[in-house]
């Protein structure tokens, strides 16, 4: 054989071997790009322990039907609503992310998760209704049937919208367990320490990296592993060996030994939807904070808390304390070194101190040199008055002696070098901001221009959570909270439940969500908090501390008016207070003057809507002997009008004083009427909160009638827009009308459509014991004897008074009146029963449209409180049912 031939072959030989290698090459590689059955990594595993280090994932592999997620700059619009769906309304999760996005201020809605994953609506008019979905147990969310998963899918990469979800192991948990749907395992049941914060996630925003060294609590934790890169550790720990399922020598498949990932994130690049899941529930204090991150990150900072928070500290009654309980000398050099040392951390950080003169040199001699070096470093705090005697100003019914408590504190002040000019008070034991004592109100400015104070009980104590901010009378009223340190609070080691609670509120706990979720706040301490153990600075040095580690926050103090200013410039609709009834608080009625009494305040309104009949309607009532209304008003007569006014803003004393006090406070009925309250926005919201057990009355009559009734009331009472226009050119005036016009039309239009308002209503009376009683406005005119028996049934009101024998009708007047002795009777007074020419029938039938859908909408609501329909309301159906009749009639002929 020659050796070409030789060459031949050989050469033949290697192209062979080189082309049997290329073609396995493109098989492996099709291979690992298209299954995914390469080995499982796990999340947050590296080749180095510690959390700085960035995580080792598994490489990206397209699959066949790939989602990429919204890009950021896309046009959609969602509302700055989370979707909370939980077990049941009391679970104890649920409750916890309930807690956490209202102590943040973030709206939400709070729906029971189906079994099958039914979902509320989640669109409106082409607009997203929530920006973020929480589920409580990830399962409902996994096991949603295919149906609702699509369909929560394509809203949430439409949308784009995040999902955050729950796991928690139980004992009857499967020690691995694969999610439907994602290429996820979670491991059940492990006990973990060591508690690492990844520094390369992208969620952290408020959080800062670190490890949390020791034990997690509790053995019933779950991790989570993937071999897809959508999947990112936030937190991960350590597995005790031993502990929990599928732990030990050799893990279950996709898990190795090393970190277990206890938060994870998912990119969405798996399906499009970015998630974050944990594997506890929010027990565990990093949990509470990475879930406010989760929740910033998932709504691309459209629900999200800023880095700058702004701590006050108030410490009251420098100079009050049992002798052995106030502060010497080296606990006032104490204070000023933790003071500045503080500065460090929180900018511009000054305690505040608040005093009463009267108890200057009441304590030991060593107490007493306290007091002095307080005052030889005067400058060096802020200050701020209390009472002279430290009494509680709701006691001190006289304003003048009020008066004379502050004038000697400030005296006491002057003398002393202490600043007058803070514009800060706070009253001594919780008492006479809110409720508000007027007189104290009225004293602070008049003695120490007092702009600004705070409190803890508005709307009520518990829970702190929903403590807000007021302004009444111009002053500032800023929500005030507690850090766990009282007047008995002294030793370290005798704290209530011993020191662990205190340093469990510092770490992580209620403390430390107060600052981390509030942006400003005002911390109530005592005297005795910063002498013996000095608890006061070991709680906000390590408070401040901890804050520093754990968080990107940046702490901050300001005098406090500035820090008021600031506080309604976040929160402006907290302005405007919403008065509670007082007495349905202990505390408050605690702290409220014994000369007032909730005895004063109505038990039903008569709500309107004007001009259609309300006032005979409050002439029948007073008729009852055991039924008595309100003083008359200057201004507004029979009328109070608080609810619907400014009268509102002068406060509940204001609005009690137009009431009697009632002989028996259990059969007399108190009552106010005013008919402006029916269309109000804010009556029934305001209403609720003062008198959530009045009963409600309204009166209603055909919308046309009462429209063209206002008409002709502003005519006589010569309306300039009235006089000059038809009532047809009123009630069918355009958008570009004159002002005046489109003003009298409203008033003629906008209180008939009535369902609107009785749902507003609803909303704020919605228990069946409390469900107003709608009065056919016709009928009373007709038969008011027959209507006056029901209102005494819906009342409840003894004895049942005759009102057929107590009115009679008077052809006079066209309508019923009260029958006196003698034969005599009272009625309504001249402007009241006028005759109007008729209703031009181009305005009926004008009106008979504009109110058709809302006629049908009343009968509706009415047929679902069981209450009959009024006798003008079946003859508007009727009409509408005509016109039905009509229309269908002309179509099928020309079909």
């Amino acid at each position: 054989m020659t050796v070409a031939v030789r060459f031949r072959r050989h050469l033949r030989r290697l192209l062979l071997l080189l082309a049997s290698c290329c073609v396995l090459s493109l098989l492996l590689s099709a291979y690992f790009l298209f299954t995914n059955s390469s080995p499982a990594m796990q999340l947050g595993q590296s080749p180095e322990p510690a959390c700085s280090q960035p995580l080792s994932m598994s490489p990206y592999r397209q699959l066949p039907y790939p989602y990429p997620p919204n890009p950021p700059h896309t046009h959609v619009y969602t509302d700055p609503v989370v979707l909370v769906l939980v077990e049941s309304q009391y679970s104890q999760l649920g409750q916890d992310i309930v807690a956490i996005l209202e102590s943040a201020h973030f709206q939400f809605r709070m729906e029971i998760a189906s079994g099958k994953g039914d979902l509320p609506p989640l669109t409106e008019k082409g607009r997203g209704r929530y920006s973020l979905i929480i589920y409580e147990n990830l399962l409902k969310y996994a096991h949603a049937d295919t149906w609702n998963r699509q369909l929560l899918h394509q809203y949430c990469t439409e949308y784009r919208v995040g999902i955050i979800g729950f796991y928690r192991s139980t004992e009857n948990s499967p020690p691995l367990l694969k999610l439907r749907g994602l290429p996820l395992v979670l491991k059940t049941n492990q006990a973990l320490w060591d508690c690492c914060v990844v520094s390369s996630s992208p969620l952290l925003h408020l959080t800062k990296p670190g490890t949390d060294r020791g034990a997690l609590p509790g053995e019933e934790w779950t991790s989570f592993s993937s071999n897809h890169s959508t999947y990112q550790a936030v937190l991960h720990a350590h597995a005790k060996e031993g502990a929990g399922a599928g732990s030990g020598d050799n893990p279950g498949p996709g898990f190795s030994i090393g970190h277990q990932a206890t938060v994870v994130q998912d990119m969405g690049l798996y399906d499009g939807v970015r998630r974050v899941l944990f594997g506890q529930g929010l027990g565990y204090w990093l949990h509470r904070l990475i879930l406010v991150d989760a929740i910033s990150y998932l709504t691309d900072r459209k629900l999200t808390l800023g880095l700058d928070r702004h701590i006050l500290v108030d410490i009251d009654d420098i100079f009050v304390g049992k002798e052995g309980t106030r502060m010497n000398a080296k606990d006032v050099k104490a204070l000023l070194d933790t003071q500045k040392q503080l500065r460090s951390q929180i900018s511009n950080f000054t305690f505040n101190l608040g005093f009463s003169g009267k108890f200057y040199h009441t304590g030991t001699a060593e107490e007493d040199e306290g007091d002095d070096l307080l005052l030889k470093y005067v400058d060096e705090f802020w200050w701020f008055p209390h009472m002279w005697s430290h009494m509680q100003p709701h006691l001190f019914h006289n304003e003048s002696s009020l008066l004379e408590q502050m004038v000697l504190n400030k005296e006491f002040a002057l003398e002393h070098n202490i600043p007058v000019d803070m514009g800060y008070a706070v009253a001594p034991h919780h008492s006479g901001v809110y409720p508000v004592h007027l007189q104290l109100y009225e004293a602070w400015r008049r003695v120490w221009n007092i702009r600004v104070t705070s409190t803890e009980e508005y709307p009520h104590l518990k829970p702190a959570r929903y403590r807000k901010g007021f302004i009444h009378n111009n002053i500032m009223v800023l929500p005030r909270q507690t850090c766990g340190l009282f007047t008995h609070t002294i030793y370290y080691k005798e704290y209530p439940g011993g020191p662990k609670e205190l340093d469990k509120s510092i770490h992580g706990g209620e403390l430390f969500l107060t600052v981390l979720l509030n942006p400003i706040s005002i911390f109530m301490t005592h005297l005795s908090n910063y002498g013996n153990d000095r608890l006061g600075l070991y709680t906000f040095v390590h408070l401040a501390s901890f804050l520093r580690s754990w968080t990107n926050l940046k702490l901050h103090t300001l005098p406090p008016l500035q820090l008021a200013h600031k506080y309604f410039q976040l929160f402006p609709e907290q302005r405007n207070p919403l008065w509670q009834n007082p007495c349905d608080d202990k505390r408050h009625k605690d702290i409220w003057s014994k000369e007032k009494t909730c005895d004063r305040l109505p038990k039903f309104m008569v709500i309107g809507p004007q001009k259609t009949g309300t006032t005979a309607l409050y002439l029948f009532l007073l008729m009852h002997p055991s039924i008595s209304s309100n003083f008359p008003s200057p201004k507004t007569y029979e009328e109070v009008q608080f609810f619907n006014t400014n009268n509102y803003h002068k406060g509940i004393d204001w609005y009690m004083e137009f009431f009697p006090v009632p002989s028996n406070v259990s059969t007399d009925f108190l009552f106010e009427k005013s008919a402006n309250y029916f269309p109000s926005e804010e009556s029934p919201r305001r209403a609720a909160a003062l008198l959530p057990k009045a009963k409600i009355i309204t009166l209603l009559i055909n919308p046309s009638d009462r429209a063209y009734s206002w008409y002709q009331h502003q005519r006589a009472h010569e309306d300039h827009a009235a006089l000059r226009f038809t009532f047809y050119d009123v009630i069918s005036a355009r958008p570009e009308a004159p002002a005046e016009l489109r003003s009298l039309q409203s008033r003629c239009l906008i209180p008939g459509l009535y369902s609107t308002h009785l749902e507003r209503w609803l909303t704020y009376y919605p228990s069946k014991f409390m469900i107003p009683m709608v009065l056919d406005g016709h009928q009373l005119r007709t038969d008011p004897a027959a209507v006056m028996d029901e209102v005494q049934k819906f009342l409840g009101v003894s004895p049942h008074f005759n009102y057929s024998q107590a009115l009679t009708f008077d052809p006079q007047k066209g309508f019923w009146c009260q029958l006196l002795e003698g034969g005599k009777t009272k009625c309504l007074g001249k402007g009241k029963g006028r005759k109007y020419p008729p209703m031009e029938p181009e305005a009926r039938a004008y009106l008979s449209r504009y109110y058709r859908e809302h006629n049908v909408e009343l009968s509706k609501l009415l047929h679902r409180l069981g209450q009959p329909l009024p006798s003008w309301l079946r003859e508007e159906l009727q009409k509408v049912s005509r016109i039905i009749h009509y229309d269908t009639h002309n179509t099928s002929m020309y079909h």
